[in-house]
Formats: structure tokens, C-alpha cells, sequence
């Protein structure tokens, strides 16, 4: 009888485990969801504070986030007005959901995609650094678009007067290391401190072109080797400093 009993012993007890394994790597996974979570965003906010100039010379913890955060002020721009939104449920809001929601997103043609982002989200979320009497010392927009091998997405910071670039930097991409992931470079994030994003008359005037830029251009250079990342830079930027990205928000806030 025992030997009988054998195979249904090892079933039950093969079960078992499976439930007991399939339970572990459930919760297992649930808790790594919310470290993850949790990196992103203290990742994404210390890509804020660094292109924002505050948290220069600070060591990044979340301590020191949160108090570079109080002169950090998020906003929501509508891209198709440029109208600041009031009272709006930022703790919901998904940027990424919202681009791939055809309620909440606009379609782009191709003409119109020089990022290749294919729908743009109605609504932005925009950073603002105010001064002690509220003036906007620097606004940072998040920008992304499509390079060699995959979309990046980051930060643009300009200073008070809407145009001048504070910096730039990049939190998420798939760029090949050595090549285009040279947008990581502090060296190359560097040049584009203190070039204008745009000229006197509103016209974007930032560009990056192929090889070295010519001393005193308002040109960046491009990354040796990495030509389409270069260029989807490039396309990213005019696109998000343009009509269909933050030009009328700037225009209504910066040049009225």
C-alpha cells in the first residue's frame, strides 16, 4: 500500500510547493514593485534638483531632496494653451499613461513627430524653482524622444528669462554605452549651459549638428559616433521647445 501511495504523495507535495513557491514570488514581486517605484522616483527627482543648479555641492539623500524640493514647484501646463492648470491631481497623474490614451493624448502625424513619440499627452508636468518672493528663477521641462535604439527621456532647464539653458540631463534610456549613451557625459551636458533655447524673436535657436561646433556658435557638439542619437536630440528639443511642445507656455509666462 505504501508503494501505492508514493505518487500521490509526490503530487500533493509537488502542489504544495508550487503554491508555496508561486505565493513567495508573488509577494516577492509586490515588495520589489515598491523599492522600484520608490527609485524611480527619488532618480527622477535627483535629476530634477542636479539640472535645477540647487543641489550643486549637496550630497543627494532624501533628506536633502526634500528640502531642495521646497523651492521646487510642480505645474500643469495645458501643451495645447500654455495655461497653467489649478487644482490639478498631480499624485494620479501618469505622463506616460496620458500619452497612450487617446482621450488624454493627441495623435501626431509624421510631419508633426520629428521625435518620434507618435502621441503627445494633452497635459505636461513642468517644474518651476521660485525665488523668496515667488519670482520663477528656472523652469524644468521634461523632454523625450526617440534616438538610435530606444526613447530617452529627461530634463531641459532654463533660467528665469525663458531661454537661456541651465541644463540638461537624461534619466532613462537604451543608448549604446560609449556612443550614444554619451548623453550621460558630464562633459557633453556641459555644453549646453548657458546657449540660448531660443533667439530674441521666440524662433528656436538651440541646435546640435554633426561634429564640433564652432567657438561662440549656439550650437551643441555631436556625439562622436553616435549620429542618430545626436540627431534624436536634436529633433527632441525643437519639438518640445516648439508649438505642438512648451513654446506657448514660455511664451505666456516668460515673454508677456
Amino acid at each position: 500500500m505504501a508503494g501505492k501511495e508514493s505518487p500521490r504523495r509526490i503530487l500533493v507535495t509537488a502542489f504544495v510547493l508550487s503554491i508555496a513557491c508561486s505565493l513567495f514570488v508573488s509577494i516577492a514581486a509586490v515588495a520589489l514593485a515598491e523599492a522600484q517605484d520608490v527609485n524611480k522616483l527619488f532618480d527622477k527627482q535627483r535629476n530634477i534638483a542636479t539640472v535645477s543648479g540647487l543641489s550643486e555641492g549637496v550630497a543627494m539623500t532624501v533628506e536633502s531632496l526634500r528640502e531642495i524640493f521646497t523651492q521646487i514647484v510642480p505645474r500643469a501646463v495645458d501643451l495645447d494653451s500654455g495655461e497653467i492648470l489649478s487644482d490639478f491631481d498631480f499624485e494620479n497623474y501618469d505622463e506616460r499613461s496620458a500619452s497612450r490614451d487617446p482621450e488624454l493624448s493627441m495623435k501626431l502625424s509624421r510631419s508633426q513627430d520629428i521625435a518620434s513619440i507618435k502621441r503627445r499627452e494633452h497635459v505636461s508636468l513642468i517644474y518651476e524653482v521660485l525665488g523668496d518672493a515667488g519670482d520663477i528663477q528656472a523652469v524644468i521641462l521634461p523632454i523625450r524622444g526617440y534616438g538610435l535604439w530606444s526613447t530617452l527621456h529627461g530634463f531641459l532647464a532654463l533660467e528665469g528669462d525663458g531661454k537661456t539653458i541651465l541644463g540638461i540631463t537624461f534619466f532613462e534610456h537604451g543608448e549604446t554605452a560609449g556612443l550614444g549613451g554619451e548623453v550621460d557625459n558630464p562633459k557633453w551636458k556641459s555644453l549646453w549651459k548657458g546657449k540660448s533655447a531660443y533667439d530674441d524673436q521666440g524662433n528656436i535657436a538651440i541646435s546640435v549638428i554633426k561634429g564640433a561646433a564652432a567657438p561662440g556658435a549656439n550650437a551643441i557638439d555631436g556625439i562622436s559616433g553616435a549620429t542618430l542619437t545626436a540627431r534624436g536630440v536634436d529633433n527632441m528639443i525643437k519639438f518640445w521647445l516648439g508649438e505642438l511642445g512648451f513654446a506657448k507656455y514660455i511664451e505666456k509666462n516668460f515673454r508677456s
